[in-house]
């Protein structure tokens, strides 16, 4: 099976810590968010991926790479125009010959893919769905599936008064490769206003799977902190982080022994915390410097950022990006 990563968005809604830098390649816990999803894949044992590229796509491929480093075959594709969704996965097509999984490379998601995909097998679907519930639905595609998990109606983005289910769409789909038959070449064709219709329309075998975990869509600063909230709260623990207790600490960074750590921390290369420092909840960056006295209470510190003596930082997201 191999996976599809959607990582061409311009992130507009999440800048300014996008205007430099992919919005997939924005940090989350001192990792870039495309690396958790690449780590997710693989611990499912995905590890043939097809990158979608649009918006300063040099930045992912000199990150990623061929994808050795990461355990991964990383392939690229580079958009030549905004194609939709479903436009840009079908300029991929040469690399997916096989059953595929869509994922977008801005959500933070602890989904078990092997249930998915178990559930994709015996429903005998051309298309599945990854759901979830939701609070507030407006911002997503409502969705409403039968006793077997067959879709029957859906909707994207509703107002209120459209509103007829909390079961919202992931953006996360199985499909088979046929799927990619449907989905004109060069053409501006999405997954949910066009490709979803037509597989209803035709009586096609489009399911949908209530997924069992945590999925956010990082879409703006505010989700991009309760993310980290999350994250730091143990409601979800992405792979390769915390596997080893509460405290990422880096080897190379350099902790004064009488600095304080508290809760869930993270502590990235080179970072430096001074005397009497108290950490709680928080992430530094690499190269960061947390000098004596000073306290960080839930704070997010990028890369290269420098917080003084006796400082005091509460819920704070500061970068110097």
């Amino acid at each position: 099976m191999k996976a599809v990563i959607m990582a061409g968005g311009f992130g507009t809604r999440l800048r300014p810590l996008t205007c430099n830098i992919p919005k997939p390649m924005v940090p989350v816990a001192n990792k870039p968010m495309m690396e958790h999803i690449v780590n997710l894949l693989k611990k499912y044992g995905i590890t043939e991926i097809v990158s979608l590229l649009y918006y300063q796509p040099e930045v992912i491929m000199d990150y990623f790479g061929d994808g050795s480093d990461f355990g991964i075959k990383m392939h690229y594709v580079k958009a030549e125009a905004d194609y939709g969704t479903a436009g840009s996965v079908k300029n991929a097509q040469k690399y997916l010959d096989e059953r595929f999984i869509i994922i977008s490379g801005d959500v933070l998601t602890d989904f078990d893919l092997a249930k998915a995909v178990e559930f994709h097998e015996q429903s005998n679907a051309i298309s599945t769905l990854l759901l979830t519930h939701a609070e507030n639905p407006l911002a997503f595609g409502v969705v409403i599936t039968d006793k077997n998990g067959k879709i029957t109606r859906f909707l994207e983005k509703p107002s209120w008064g459209e509103v007829f289910s909390d079961t919202i769409n992931t953006g996360i789909y199985i499909l088979e490769p046929e799927a990619l038959d449907y989905i004109p070449e060069k053409e501006d064709f999405d997954f949910s206003k066009d490709l979803f219709p037509r597989f209803l329309n035709e009586k096609k075998n489009l399911f949908g799977y209530v997924a069992d975990g945590y999925w956010r869509d990082i879409g703006n600063l505010e989700e991009y902190i309760e993310a980290h909230k999350d994250l730091l709260s143990g409601e979800v623990r992405p792979p390769k982080m915390f596997e080893n207790g509460e405290q990422m600490i880096d080897p190379s960074a350099r902790v004064s022994n009488n600095a304080n750590l508290v809760g869930s921390v993270i502590i990235g290369k080179n970072a430096v915390i001074g005397n009497n420092a108290t950490i709680s909840n928080a992430v530094v960056g690499d190269n960061s410097q947390v000098e004596e006295d000073a306290k960080l209470d839930g704070a997010i510190l990028w890369e290269d950022v420098s917080v003084g003596a006796r400082a005091k930082l509460k819920e704070v997201f500061n970068s110097k990006k």
